[in-house]
């Protein structure tokens, strides 16, 4: 995790959030249902969060899933959840970084990895999950990307400069994974309502409820918050997360 973040704070303005990062079930459900036959192997759920995603994975591929986060009470929650939904036979929670797993048994088949790659960066995280894959296996990240090749100066700040991303375009991207030892199977840009459904309208309702009553450390979360959803409601159109649908190309090739 990021040492430079007050975790008490950040997760008092996340908790029991329907989301931890912009998404949909539906947008989840169409990546899902546009994946080739998988291979024989484990489905790991990297960053699960809460676990909508899994949830939605379980149901539509019909297989078990290992959802991983490091965060126990997301796991708590989503273990609730799946039992809730008739899916807990289909669906293990482990506590564990996805930065130190060790190779399944069976070998790995899927990764999903939605909305968590940026935290070890877009290629690291490619070289870091590959080797876990079986031959084949598919690799499905999202990530942000520049929409256009001119973005918005203030746009570029904020993420280069708030949070020390470097984005790409989707074809760039595209073209690093190749590198990477993938083949691009597909790419899905998340529509403008996945990010404020389950996820900005939320957190903003949430900001604005407890910012009378914050202190130091919960302020700055939520100006940072609240920058965040400021800079997407102005720019939102020049960048977006977008589903990299990879499959892992024999390293013999």
């Amino acid at each position: 995790m990021d040492d430079t973040i007050d975790w008490d704070a950040f997760f008092t303005l996340h908790h029991d959030l329907p989301r931890e990062g912009p998404g949909s079930d539906a947008m989840t459900e169409t990546v899902a249902r546009s994946l080739p036959p998988l291979p024989p192997g484990a489905i790991l759920d990297l960053g699960c969060g809460p676990g909508r995603q899994t949830l939605v994975l379980a149901r539509v591929l019909k297989h078990s899933v290992v959802a991983i986060d490091s965060h126990r009470p997301y796991l708590e929650r989503l273990a609730m959840a799946a039992d809730a939904a008739g899916l807990s036979t289909l669906i293990e929670t482990r506590q564990q970084s996805f930065f130190n797993l060790a190779h399944e048994p069976e070998g790995v088949a899927l990764i999903w990895a939605e909305g968590c790659i940026y935290i070890p960066g877009f290629v690291e995280g490619l070289r870091m999950w590959r080797p876990l894959l079986v031959p084949g296996g598919l690799l499905v990240a999202s990530d942000v990307a520049w929409l256009t090749k001119t973005p918005p100066d203030e746009a570029r700040a904020y993420w280069e400069e708030d949070e020390g991303i470097q984005l790409l375009t989707v074809k760039k991207k595209s073209r690093r994974a190749v590198a990477e030892g993938f083949e691009v199977l597909g790419t899905h840009i998340l529509p403008r309502e996945a990010w404020w459904d389950d996820y900005f309208n939320p957190l903003a309702e949430r900001s604005a409820a407890l910012r009378a009553n914050a202190g130091p450390a919960l302020t700055r979360v939520l100006d940072a918050n609240d920058r965040e959803i400021n800079i997407w409601r102005r720019f939102g159109d020049s960048y977006g997360y977008v589903f990299h649908v990879l499959r892992k190309v024999d390293d013999a090739v």
